[in-house]
């Protein structure tokens, strides 16, 4: 058996992995949604629009931020838990992510997206009650990304309703 500073040492290097792997999951589902949103910001600036809605450039810092939250809180969870229920519903709100830009601009099925939205409202939602359970802070870090999607929800029904 090794010292206590190597199993320190190699705890601390399996959770910078386990860091990379949230990462990466949250990358990937931005690929995603880059890849069925090209000619997204063509699109939202020519379809009708609450005079509410922000502009379009806002929406890549915002998400910027708000997936480096989820996948540092989702570590956080990991961290203290390990893989269960909580990581479970973390990874069913991400695929839920990852669905919302292809219904809505590479479909253009703003109804249906809106659906889906609603179902990602909600999965975040256990989400956070999944991972209060394990970490405050993991749980406080999804909630400007519920925000956000409650927000992105009422955009979302608008324009349905606007472009039907």
């Amino acid at each position: 058996m090794g010292t206590t500073a190597e199993q320190t040492r190699r705890n601390g290097t399996r959770q910078w992995w386990a860091l990379a792997g949230f990462a990466l999951a949250v990358v990937a589902v931005a690929v995603i949604g880059n890849l069925a949103g090209a000619g997204a910001s063509d699109q939202y600036a020519n379809i009708d629009r609450p005079s509410w809605s922000p502009p379009g450039w806002l929406f890549g810092p915002v998400w910027t931020v708000l997936y480096v939250m989820i996948a540092v809180a989702a570590w956080l969870v990991w961290r203290r838990v390990g893989f269960g229920a909580a990581l479970g519903a973390w990874v069913v709100q991400l695929v839920l992510n990852a669905a919302w830009t292809p219904l809505f601009f590479a479909g253009d099925r703003y109804g249906l997206a809106f659906a889906e939205i609603i179902l990602l409202w909600l999965a975040i939602g256990v989400t956070v009650l999944l991972f209060s359970r394990a970490s405050r802070l993991a749980a406080a870090l999804l909630l400007p990304y519920w925000a956000w999607v409650t927000f992105a929800s009422a955009l979302n029904f608008a324009i349905w309703q606007l472009n039907s």
